[in-house]
């Protein structure tokens, strides 16, 4: 007899499943009868307001004689248009990530000296992770998702905490400062933990240095030689920057304020906003634009062939490819719909490191389904919006090319958006609002109860339990 597993699914728990979808099936069209926004936006795409933020701005369309017409999107940190900030940090050759951070947290931008003292307290912070830690917590049980081994090092820095209930913005902010200096280091040793023990991989766990940017200290902690080149962290700081924050309604920031709304502590908030994070249709997106496209690349043989390249978008579109979901991952946006700023930034610098990786091919590739893609998309589809390529649809190119392993893709997206939810945590505490609580219909007939004896199970479900 085979010995039973933990993750083995009995045969009684799936007559019981059955039973769950049976029962919780809902009427599609009653959605619309009442009128329910699903996912909190209407048909066209608009949002329900639902919050006031400072923190960041999603430009999509413009009133034109009160009718809404799209627009190029922008985006604007702290009132701050994003593509501004990037213009300044690069023409002035330094690194972006950490004056975002100021600027999202502070809601202005920094002089020399405010960086220079936030640099100080992320190196101090980054220095004070306990050996200890990285031994007992991060290399025990290494998890297959760097996303779950995340949250995990965050519930458990709650223990290491003298505070950890303390919701007074000092204590907040200092919390929020000491997780966006190391959640590179969680993830990245996490990675090597699982690398090591999992895949056999030689194991090796470098010290962050301090005279190093962010980006750059996920390239030297990450490589076993700790060698990158100046062009690779200068796009992963890019990529960090861009990443940082999108608005208080993006699915995890949202969790964010949700969570917060309750008042519970820093670590549990974080925590519920990376359970999000990891999921496929937020930020493991960019895992499947990858895959996609491997798998496009090993079905196409001329990838200059466009008329190949559009019969695939429209195989995937009819769920004849790939994971036969009917999508073209990395085209679309609930917010965007001429464009997205941040996949419009990214793409210039895309080109300028596939030159220097020697893949200009797979980035005219790239280039080809994202000019293909919007036409393939409204011929197949009934659509209510434009579509473009959003962020996602490079930037796990970009990680590829930067030789980070796909199980870092969502996690580097964590250390971004950090900035992101830290700075919505702290307003949601400052602005004292009411806990968050919207209003689900119910719809399920009332029945009479009936006693034991008189139930019937229904055919197939009349014998149901463990053995």
């Amino acid at each position: 007899m085979k010995e039973f597993e933990y993750a083995d699914i009995a045969n009684e728990v799936k007559e019981l499943a059955q039973i769950c979808k049976k029962n919780s099936k809902i009427d599609p069209e009653l959605y619309s009868k009442y009128e329910v926004k699903r996912g909190l936006r209407d048909i066209s795409g608009k949002a329900v307001l639902t919050g006031l933020t400072e923190i960041s701005e999603i430009v999509s369309y413009t009133i034109v004689d009160s009718d809404i017409v799209p627009c190029e999107g922008k985006l604007y940190y702290q009132g701050v248009n994003v593509q501004d900030l990037v213009n300044g940090f690069i023409e002035e050759k330094r690194f972006g990530f950490e004056e975002t951070v100021y600027l999202l947290l502070f809601g202005e931008l920094p002089s020399k000296e405010q960086l220079e003292n936030l640099n100080a307290l992320l190196v101090k912070y980054r220095e004070e992770l306990p050996t200890s830690f990285v031994r007992d917590i991060i290399m025990k049980a290494p998890s297959r998702d760097m996303m779950n081994t995340l949250a995990r090092s965050v519930l458990t820095l709650y223990s290491y905490d003298e505070k950890a209930d303390d919701t007074s913005v000092e204590n907040v902010l200092r919390q929020c400062l000491q997780l966006i200096s190391l959640f590179p280091l969680l993830s990245v040793y996490g990675y090597q933990a699982y690398s090591h023990y999992h895949d056999g991989n030689s194991l090796f766990i470098h010290s962050p240095q301090p005279e190093l940017s962010t980006a750059e200290n996920i390239l030297h902690i990450l490589r076993p030689d700790s060698k990158f080149t100046h062009l690779e962290a200068t796009i992963l700081d890019l990529a960090l920057v861009l990443h940082a924050e999108h608005g208080g309604g993006n699915n995890s920031t949202f969790t964010t304020h949700v969570v917060t709304s309750s008042g519970t502590d820093t670590y549990s908030a974080i925590a519920a906003s990376l359970g999000s994070l990891k999921g496929p249709r937020h930020g493991g997106a960019n895992i499947k634009v990858v895959k996609m496209f491997d798998d496009m690349k090993e079905t196409i043989k001329d990838w200059e062939d466009e008329e190949a390249v559009r019969e695939y978008l429209v195989d995937l579109l009819n769920k004849r490819r790939f994971d036969k979901a009917g999508l073209i991952y990395g085209m679309g946006h609930a917010v965007y719909s001429i464009s997205d700023p941040r996949a419009e930034i990214f793409k210039g610098f895309v080109k300028n490191l596939s030159v220097e990786k020697g893949l200009e091919k797979e980035y005219a590739l790239y280039n080809m389904v994202e000019r293909l893609a919007p036409e393939v998309i409204a011929k197949e589809r009934k659509i209510y919006k434009g579509v473009s390529a959003n962020v996602d649809f490079y930037s796990g190119f970009v990680y590829r090319m930067l030789d980070l392993p796909m199980e870092l893709y969502t996690p580097i997206f964590a250390i971004a958006r950090i900035a992101g939810w830290s700075a919505h945590r702290i307003e949601e505490i400052i602005n004292d609002g009411k806990i968050i609580r919207p209003g689900y219909k119910c719809v399920a007939k009332h029945k009479k109860y009936t006693t034991m004896e008189d139930r019937v199970a229904e055919e197939g479900n009349e014998d149901i339990r463990l053995t």
